[in-house]
C-alpha cells in the first residue's frame, strides 16, 4: 500500500479493492477482514471503512455470517446453511471426520471467527460434536429437504 495521509489511507484500500474487482481478480466473496488486514498493512478499522466506502457506492454487499460479496454474485446464505450442506453431500454418515476450521475456512473463503460461530451453531445443533480422538465428527444428519433461501 503506497503511503498516504492517515486520514485517506482507507481510500487507497476501497480503491485498490474496487480495480481488483474491476480487473476481474475478485469475482465473488472478498477476503476476509484479517486478510485484508495483512494485505494492506493497516487496521481493521481502516478495512472497515473502506468496505464501507465501498458499500455505499454500491460495488459490494455484506451478508450476516457470510462476509462480503461483489454487488450481485456469490451464494448469499449464512455461513451455517453452507457448512450444514456440507451433511448434506452424498457419502457422508455418522461418525465420518468433520473438516477442519482451517478446511472451511479456505473452502468457503470465511474468517475463523464466522466458521467457528456456524460449528458452535451445529453443535447446538447436534449435527457435529467431539470426536473420539481429535477433532470433531458428524453426530446426526440433518433432514434431506432442500435448502432454504430467504
Amino acid at each position: 500500500m503506497p503511503q498516504g495521509s492517515p486520514r485517506g489511507t482507507y481510500l487507497g484500500v476501497s480503491e485498490s479493492l474496487s480495480e481488483k474487482i474491476r480487473n476481474g481478480e475478485i469475482t465473488d466473496a472478498l477476503p476476509s477482514q484479517s486478510a485484508l488486514v495483512s494485505e494492506y498493512s493497516v487496521s481493521r478499522s481502516t478495512i472497515e471503512r473502506a468496505l464501507a466506502a465501498l458499500k455505499a457506492e454500491g460495488v459490494i454487499e455484506s451478508v450476516q455470517g457470510a462476509g462480503w460479496y461483489v454487488s450481485g454474485s456469490g451464494d448469499r446464505r449464512p455461513l451455517v446453511e453452507k457448512v450444514t450442506d456440507l451433511l448434506r453431500a452424498d457419502g457422508v454418515s455418522v461418525g465420518d471426520r468433520f473438516p477442519t476450521e482451517k478446511e472451511l475456512c479456505e473452502r468457503f473463503g470465511a474468517s475463523r471467527t464466522a466458521v467457528r460461530s456456524a460449528i458452535a451453531q451445529m453443535e447446538g445443533q447436534g449435527f457435529i460434536g467431539k470426536g473420539a480422538v481429535r477433532g470433531r465428527e458428524v453426530r446426526a444428519l440433518p433432514a434431506g429437504r432442500g435448502t432454504q433461501t430467504a
